[in-house]
């Protein structure tokens, strides 16, 4: 017999997050042409820890697995959608949630034609905010390939710190890929805030 997921209780899907100009949203099978959207893009892929889709058929079974993962209380991973209109451009999540230890790795992922509006960092803030107040987690971490110089200046600019490499992490694109890795503290997150 397991025990009852300890995050968010009683709830069939993620809460919807609303920032400046974003709203952070459950996905739903509507959603899968957008994923498919996202994640087929090389460019968005070079420096994720997979290889680009090929099918829409994957999209579909990450939308799936989204839901499968929540159920367990191990993976939150909303959809972005500009307040604007409802159609997904990124995703945002917390992975790996750990209930005694109270961590998660961060991760996002947004659609080429909107690189440097500053959209990821607006969603990794709400992402933290969430992370920390509503889920009382102690430290947050992720790891980004070194060579890509806007995610790690996205974490940086939200208080992440560098603690260290992880050489040759992954395999991809015929080649081993390391990983930087980051992390942030609540205590760290709760003094940078204004006020």
């Amino acid at each position: 017999m397991t025990a009852a997921p300890t995050f968010l209780p009683g709830l069939t899907q993620l809460p919807t997050l609303t920032t400046r100009r974003l709203r952070l949203c459950w996905l739903t099978p509507a959603d899968v042409p957008a994923l498919f959207t996202i994640f087929s893009d090389p460019a968005v892929m070079r420096y994720w820890s997979r290889e680009a889709f090929t099918s829409p058929t994957e999209a579909a079974e990450l939308q799936t697995q989204i839901e499968t993962l929540f159920r367990e209380r191990s993976l939150f991973q909303w959809g972005l959608t500009r307040l604007t209109d409802d159609e997904v451009i990124g995703t945002a999540t917390l992975y790996g949630l750990h209930t005694q230890h109270r961590h998660a790795g961060v991760g996002y992922a947004l659609g080429s034609a909107h690189w440097g509006q500053g959209y990821a960092s607006e969603a990794l803030a709400a992402l933290l905010e969430f992370a920390f107040t509503e889920l009382s987690l102690h430290r947050l971490e992720a790891d980004v390939d070194p060579r890509n110089t806007a995610s790690r200046r996205c974490l940086e600019k939200q208080g992440f710190r560098e603690e260290g490499l992880q050489r040759e992490r992954y395999f991809l694109y015929n080649e081993w890929q390391d990983a930087q890795l980051f992390g942030l503290l609540r205590s760290k997150y709760q003094t940078s805030l204004p006020g």
